[in-house]
């Protein structure tokens, strides 16, 4: 019943003509950002939920703009992390993006930044293919 009703939703995301945001609680939103979750955690070593700033769906495709935060909603840690030295050097914001993509039954993570000082997802829908309105 919760395959079907993932399957369901997620498959949602193909009928619509226009980028929608799936709202906070919302079965879908909790699949994406739980696709997310593996590869940063990850990356930091450490657990992590999301501040999510923006999440937009559209045509298989899904773009998410946010921040990371500690498991407690408190603001990340980067001590003992790939990132330390760049926030030392002063070239990194505490912010994240990621382009996901539904391929074989679920949501994968196409690509992720985290700390990126400029708009590194410019040029994602021409690279990936991915649909320009989810970036907006």
């Amino acid at each position: 019943m919760w395959f079907l009703l993932l399957n369901r939703v997620s498959l949602a995301g193909f009928a619509q003509s226009r980028p929608y945001t799936s709202p906070p609680g919302d079965p879908e939103r909790k699949v994406i950002m739980d696709a997310l979750r593996t590869p940063v955690e990850r990356a930091l070593r450490k657990r992590v939920i999301f501040k999510v700033d923006l999440l937009k769906v559209q045509a298989g495709w899904a773009f998410m703009r946010g921040a990371p935060l500690r498991s407690d909603s408190s603001p990340m840690d980067y001590r003992g992390t790939p990132y330390r030295q760049l926030i030392d050097d002063g070239m990194f914001d505490d912010w994240i993006c990621a382009l996901f993509h539904w391929r074989g039954g679920k949501w994968e993570v196409v690509q992720y930044v985290i700390g990126a000082t400029d708009v590194v997802y410019a040029d994602w829908s021409r690279r990936f293919g991915a649909p320009p309105g989810i970036f907006r």
